[in-house]
């Protein structure tokens, strides 16, 4: 109780500085927008007249490394529309010196990589959601959806949608002109003004510059500090609300761990996707037999912790909108998690339906629907998942939101099973945006009606340009089950026993970070600035269980290369016998554990050729050492081509008898853009912690927009035993109707 009113007294001080500062950009930045006169047309061509006649913007202002000033590059913008189509005309002056990384579309490190233009909207004008539309100097195209986390507003490249851009290059500017259908957009059809910026990614200069002026410590994107787009009249609602995405696969399928597949099987899949604007705000997307066929390989990881590692969603039906659903508990604890549905112990298990209502019922209201029907199969009975969520904004610029999860077998009529969740969450943000906490309260329901089925608390953080701080306090009862969300340090594996055994605990997670920026044209450093952070875990008796003490510092360099140093200690109580290196090694006992270790971490210039970055560490480990390195080097060979090599090391020597192993996981990835609408894509990942070799290819034609031709192949091999594992050809073609 003495923390919790800590840390309250903590919100209510720093509640009386987050007032302060942070003017009404909406108010002070403003764009009266027009009706085109004659059609637009998208060349990109300097001196057509259909632009005359619009209101002009100019003088960009510094937003990053510095938010002081005017740009020194400066860029003009224009907008107009007519009955189908919002435009955007932009003019980006410089002296010919650009950075065109890639011509993939959808590649957010080359994007932000190259020298770009962004247009961001808040269309629903609550500061709540919105959207991305950012071509580069190239032509390379990059979409997205906006989402709040804290204060701070994210950009999630993994929307996608139909809309048109034409880039031209000329000796001291360059020339982009965007067309953003209005079916493509969620607004209120009524409503006459939007939230709008622009940012301008200038890398001749290392700089960012944005429309409106605001602190640097918030993102170029944020909604808190949008200009307004004021209509001559209210966007009617859009036409042609009903869009059609079927798919057809043709596959080749072997496994060759099945010893009852002599042969690879052939086989041909029909299903698609329909998405219906309800209203100008709200959107219905159904899918009948989903493919993800073509969404991206994960990652191969090395796991060295007590406690499960959950991969990230890759497949876009889940990753459009998630927003809603996903924003909900902390960083380690998620209620919710999309990649447990149709994903089962690392296997696919076939959908047969989903539909997803999301989008705005009022100007403040926005709600969230998904269903999602999986297949029975061998292993595995049919399962149906429904989740619903909704975010009401209260106050200026705050959020009351809850949801629901149920998970219910369908195909075992002998006895009802299922999971639910359900969760209360108040995020308070300061109308500056500077501070920002969350209280939270989620429950768990399951057939056995166990006790100690909650999970409480709140986070958050306080920014300034140079001091930020933020805490965490989290209390999980021992029976939290969350079969469609994140919680890994419930469960506890018993080496010995073979048991798994849930325990509760309690997180307190304090962070304080102080930066020093460097003034002048001529220094080397942005900034340089001193970081720490704790966590500590208590269990539910409150004695103490793990603690880690972090202490770091930062340079980041003007040529965009970075550099930390890191101390760190680490306590464990460790309560039950655990295999750190596999089942082979005996477990190391319980005990108390201190050990302590430093890193030093180096990224290279982004904007350069070749790029490389490196992770060492070296320390004690439990009862033995640790030594860790992580070297990742890249080869652009602009614009047309990148290759990249990772190697990720770990030498482990624990105390006599318990293992000793050296874990290697390399990675080589090949990117070559023959167009921009022509990409292919290579991956070949080894990792010896779990003897597999794998092998990912991915040739992608975008003959129309929205509309691909996907020719994948992937392999697995099993390292140290019979060789291959699995094999896999597919093509498939998408057309967005």
């Amino acid at each position: 109780m003495k923390i919790v009113c800590s840390f309250l007294v903590l919100l209510v001080v720093a509640s009386g500085f987050a007032q302060n500062g942070g003017g009404d950009t909406r108010a002070e930045f403003r764009y009266h927008i027009k009706k085109a006169v004659a059609p637009v047309k998208l060349d990109a061509v300097i001196g057509d007249n259909e632009w005359d006649g619009h209101e002009l913007i100019t003088n960009f202002f510094n937003h990053w490394p510095n938010d002081q000033g005017r740009a020194q590059n400066q860029t003009e913008v224009k907008m107009t529309y007519d009955d189908q189509n919002l435009y955007v005309l932009a003019k980006c002056f410089d002296k010919e010196e650009r950075i065109v990384q890639s011509l993939v579309r959808d590649n957010d490190d080359d994007y932000w990589g190259s020298d770009n233009f962004s247009v961001v909207f808040d269309p629903v004008n609550t500061k709540q959601s919105g959207f991305m539309f950012g071509v580069t100097a190239g032509g390379a195209e990059l979409e997205g959806s906006l989402t709040i986390e804290g204060s701070q507003t994210w950009v999630s490249e993994n929307w996608d949608n139909k809309w048109a851009s034409k880039t031209a290059q000329y000796h001291d500017f360059w020339l982009v002109e965007i067309a953003i259908p209005f079916k493509t957009l969620r607004y209120n059809a009524n409503q006459s003004s939007w939230g709008v910026n622009f940012i301008r990614g200038d890398k001749q200069n290392n700089a960012y510059t944005t429309w409106t002026q605001f602190p640097v410590n918030f993102n170029g994107v944020s909604m808190n500090y949008m200009g307004t787009l004021e209509w001559d009249q209210s966007p009617e609602k859009a036409k042609g609300t009903f869009i059609l995405n079927p798919y057809v696969t043709s596959s080749s399928l072997r496994d060759y761990e099945d010893t009852d597949q002599e042969e690879a099987q052939l086989d041909s899949d029909l299903g698609g996707e329909v998405k219906v604007a309800l209203t100008s705000s709200l959107n219905l997307d159904l899918t009948l037999f989903p493919d993800f066929s073509n969404a991206d390989v994960d990652q191969q990881v090395t796991n060295i912790t007590r406690f499960n590692i959950f991969l990230p969603e890759q497949r876009n039906f889940f990753l459009e909108n998630n927003d809603i659903f996903s924003n909900f508990g902390t960083y380690d604890i998620k209620p919710f998690f999309s990649r447990r549905i149709g994903i089962m112990d690392g296997e696919p298990i076939p959908i047969d339906f989903g539909g997803r209502l999301t989008g705005n019922i009022s100007p403040n209201l926005r709600i969230g629907v998904m269903n999602i029907q999986t297949r029975r199969t061998d292993e595995f009975a049919a399962q149906n998942y429904s989740v619903a969520a909704f975010q009401q904004k209260v106050l200026k610029r705050s959020v009351v939101k809850g949801m629901f999860i149920n998970r219910l077998a369908t195909s075992n009529t002998e006895e009802l099973e299922y999971s639910r969740n359900a969760g209360l969450e108040f995020s308070y943000i300061s109308e500056s945006g500077r501070l920002n906490n969350t209280f939270m309260y989620h429950t768990s329901l399951t057939p056995e009606n166990y006790d100690d089925t909650y999970f409480y608390g709140f986070e958050g953080n306080y920014t300034s340009k140079r001091f930020r701080t933020g805490w965490t306090l989290n209390v999980v009862g021992e029976n939290y089950i969350t079969e469609l969300g994140i919680n890994p340090r419930l469960e506890n594996y018993n080496a010995e026993t073979e048991e798994t055994i849930r325990l509760g605990y309690t997180l307190i997670n304090p962070w304080v970070r102080y930066l020093t920026f460097v003034e002048g044209e001529n220094k080397k450093l942005n900034y340089h600035g001193l970081r720490t952070w704790h966590n500590m875990y208590l269990n539910s008796d409150g004695t103490f269980n793990e603690s880690q003490n972090n202490l770091g510092y930062d340079f980041e360099y003007r040529n965009t290369s970075r550099m930390t140093l890191l101390a760190r200690y680490r306590k464990v109580d460790l309560l039950f016998p655990t295999s750190l290196l596999g089942d082979d090694y005996t477990p190391i006992p319980t005990a108390d554990y201190s050990f302590a270790w430093a890193e030093l971490r180096f990224s290279s210039d982004v904007r350069k050729k070749f790029v490389w970055n490196t992770n060492l560490a070296y320390g004690d480990f439990f009862n033995g050492t640790r030594l860790g390195a992580m070297v990742q080097g890249s080869f652009r060979l602009r614009p047309w081509g990148s290759f990249g090599l990772t190697y990720d090391y770990n030498n482990i020597q624990l105390a006599e008898g318990f293992g000793q192993d050296n874990l290697h996981l390399i990675r080589l990835n090949g990117n070559i853009s023959f167009s921009n609408k022509l990409f292919l894509s290579n991956v070949m990942q080894y990792n010896s912690q779990s003897d597999n070799f794998s092998v990912f290819s991915r040739l992608q034609w975008r003959y129309s927009p929205m509309s691909d031709i996907f020719l994948i192949f992937n392999e697995n091999h099993d390292t140290v035993g019979s060789g291959i594992k699995n094999r896999s050809v597919v093509l498939k073609v998408t057309y967005w109707l």
